[in-house]
């Protein structure tokens, strides 16, 4: 194998979901308009909380209970998906204790169980949705075809319904145009390189999503094999690519990188979306060394990465207590971020 030093300069963290449908209950784009879809719906909760219950720490949010605000930030926290509240009316969801673990009841399939991991570690993260889905599979009956495997809503999805994922910090391949180029041919090969937030969502922050498009034909250790390869393939084209940037940007570059340490520690107001373009070259500055020590054991990515997560609108309405009006979010957003970026002393 080959090393991994300073992949987590790159690889942000790491996602396998498994999609699954019960044999006795029609999906859910059919049972949302059948005429018993509020009784079905609670049978298939009750059932899977009652497995989830039964093996670790779950919190449940009802979809038609839970409140704009909470709703919002298990949205921005990637714990639930915006097409789940779309189909408020029978959907669910259950959040692990440590908030690295998810099962969606009720969006496009009956359940989306979904395991993060901090930095480059699938298989950390496929182990313990592995025994989510083994738990769940002990009460109900998967939706299960022998010549095409687990029965889903959507055909991308039919075989082993795994959806391998890793988020990377790509600043070099992006800036560089050499992203743009690439992305045809990784669908070519099976990949897809989405935004931060999935389909739809652009690159905030230098930030993509990698994951296999078909689960149909592979087997689940392949596709973890195959994801795992292409992570390595595009970290290390983007740790090559940075040394470029570094000698073509020269001091215009570095100016941009301390512009943006000069305004995250002073400024007054901080629109999120500023954040987190600014954020983004932080990292870049201390990717490249511009804030001393070595940039293969600096850790002060992994602090703004958390930092920029946590600075979301629902995330500040969390922080404060209260919802916020966007200008009462903007100079809470700037006084925050301000006090960390001064406390993290980026300016050795």
């Amino acid at each position: 194998m080959k090393s991994r030093v300073g992949y987590e300069k790159v690889a942000v963290s790491s996602r396998v979901r498994l999609a699954r449908n019960f044999a006795d209950y029609p999906f859910p784009g059919r049972l949302i308009r059948d005429k018993h879809a509020e009784e079905l719906a609670a049978e298939i909760i009750r059932l899977v909380g009652a497995q989830l219950d039964a093996i670790d720490d779950f919190r449940s949010y009802d979809m038609r209970a839970v409140s704009e605000e909470t709703a919002a930030f298990l949205v921005e926290k990637s714990l639930i998906s915006r097409d789940l509240l779309n189909h408020r009316a029978i959907a669910a969801a259950f959040v692990h204790g440590d908030e690295n673990i998810s099962v969606m009841v009720n969006e496009e399939d009956h359940i989306r169980e979904q395991c993060f991991a901090q930095g480059f570690d699938l298989q950390r993260a496929y182990e313990r949705v592995c025994g989510i889905d083994d738990a769940i599979s002990e009460s109900l009956l998967f939706a299960y075809d022998a010549r095409f495997g687990y029965l889903t809503a959507c055909p991308t999805n039919l075989g082993t319904g795994l959806r391998a994922s890793v988020m990377l910090f790509l600043p070099a391949l992006s800036r560089r145009g050499i992203l743009k180029k690439l992305a045809p041919d990784l669908a070519r090969q099976g990949y897809t390189l989405r935004g931060t937030f999935g389909e739809g969502s652009g690159g905030e922050g230098d930030l993509y999503q990698i994951s296999n498009e078909v689960t149909l034909g592979y087997s689940e250790d392949a596709i973890l094999n195959k994801v795992d390869e292409k992570v390595k393939y595009l970290v290390e084209f983007e740790l090559r690519e940075r040394a470029n940037l570094k000698a073509e940007g020269g001091l215009k570059l570095k100016d941009s990188v301390k512009r943006a340490y000069g305004v995250l520690s002073n400024c007054c107001r901080l629109e999120a979306k500023e954040l987190i373009s600014l954020i983004a070259e932080l990292k870049l500055g201390v990717a490249l060394g511009y804030f001393g020590a070595d940039p293969t054991k600096d850790d002060r990515i992994e602090e703004l990465d958390a930092l920029a997560a946590s600075m979301r609108p629902a995330g500040l309405d969390r922080l404060n207590g209260a919802p916020l009006s966007e200008e009462e979010q903007n100079e809470l957003r700037a006084e925050y971020t301000a006090k960390k970026i001064v406390k993290m002393n980026l300016i050795r």
